[in-house]
């Protein structure tokens, strides 16, 4: 029987490993040290941001950027509902109230259903104070437009941009949007450090608060002093020295990321009742198969797993959450749920080989056969 293909594994090889090596022999084992400042000043360089401060996970990043911008217990968010639950979930570590927007066509969060949220919460005298758009997939949200329509009800935001690291729209990198963003660097992200994550700051006054916030809020002085409450959220050396070497690699993961979806995309072009979701100016960090029916993306997925294909359904809509039972469904049209019921994430590791390629592509090809047959 073939080895099974994963879903999404990190990329890691020499370069990755001398650079840990380096961090450890330099005796800088802390959350701080030379490899976390150049491992920030990279990212910020990258995003044109003037500062980026380095997390332990995404999830950090999101809850940081939130309470750097101000939101606090009570408020409303407007968020994505197509995401991973970390992206509500910062919300609710602040005793916020996510009020989820439903997507578009493309699977991201809808500029039109966003302005009617801002201006009905608005009109009703519960302004929604920050938005969370996410770039699910590592394709870019239509940020031009969901700032426009932040600014014109004077709402914050905060730009998941988690996946989509690498990434460009209309010339401009992943993560240069929104008032704050949020990266991560998990195992399976487009670059990882393990775990990690970085918050992407307007200013460096605000990168100075996410960075105190992050060390447990203590006060500039010799002995331990708290007036706020703060967090473990820091990174460490050892992680930004395999951050940077990863950082090094990024044009080369992009193009092998773009090449598998390239892959995938003839495949369905030339297949009846699939499609892949468009990449776009994304990343192309995780590739979402389209199938015609719920009944048939369940097919497909156990086809696949018959033959040792790792695949995902697209992410479960944080509206459909039981944790999230009570939200309100105003600005729910149900077109993510239909992606959530027939989609299926293929394998999408940065190193899948040319083989493993065409076993992917040659399994779903004969499903589909197969099903045409019936």
């Amino acid at each position: 029987m073939n080895e099974t293909i994963p879903l999404c594994v990190p990329s890691v090889g020499i370069a990755e490993e001398a650079a840990v090596s380096m961090a450890l022999r330099s005796g800088w084992v802390a959350p701080a040290g030379p490899q976390v400042d150049a491992f920030e000043a990279e990212l910020a360089e990258l995003t044109e941001r003037p500062a980026a401060v380095s997390v332990s996970s995404g999830t950090a990043a999101l809850h940081l950027s939130l309470l750097a911008a101000g939101i606090s217990a009570g408020d409303e968010v407007a968020v994505a509902t197509l995401t991973f639950a970390a992206t509500a979930n910062a919300v609710a570590y602040i005793g916020a109230t996510p009020v989820f927007i439903d997507c578009d066509e493309s699977g991201l969060m809808s500029p039109e259903l966003l302005r009617l949220a801002l201006s009905e919460r608005a009109a009703a005298g519960r302004p929604i104070r920050a938005v969370v758009p996410v770039d699910v997939y590592g394709r870019p949200v239509d940020h031009p437009a969901i700032a426009e329509a932040a600014r014109d009800f004077g709402a914050i935001v905060v730009a998941d941009a988690a996946e989509s690291i690498g990434a460009r729209l209309g010339g401009r990198p992943a993560g240069s949007f929104g008032d704050f963003a949020a990266l991560s660097f998990n195992g399976n992200k487009i670059i990882t450090t393990s775990s990690g994550g970085a918050v992407l700051c307007p200013d460096t006054d605000a990168a100075e608060y996410v960075r105190y916030l992050a060390t447990q809020a203590r006060q500039p002085v010799p002995h331990y002093e708290h007036t706020e409450i703060g967090y473990n959220y820091r990174l460490s050396n050892i992680l930004a020295a395999l951050g940077s070497a990863q950082l090094a690699r990024l044009p080369e993961i992009l193009r092998a990321k773009r090449s598998i979806y390239e892959a995938y995309r003839n495949m369905a072009e030339r297949l009846d009742g699939v499609s892949v979701l468009d990449a776009a100016e994304g990343n192309c960090w995780m590739n979402a198969l389209i199938l015609d029916s719920e009944q048939d993306a369940a097919e497909m997925a156990r086809n696949l797993a018959e033959v040792g294909i790792e695949t995902r359904p697209v992410f479960k809509p944080m509206h459909l959450q039981p944790v999230h039972s009570g939200s309100d469904p105003s600005y729910i049209t149900g077109r993510a749920e239909d992606l959530f019921r027939r989609g299926i994430v293929l394998p999408s590791s940065t190193d899948l080989s040319a083989e493993q390629i065409h076993r992917v592509t040659d399994a779903v090809t004969a499903a589909c056969t197969s099903r045409s047959r019936v």
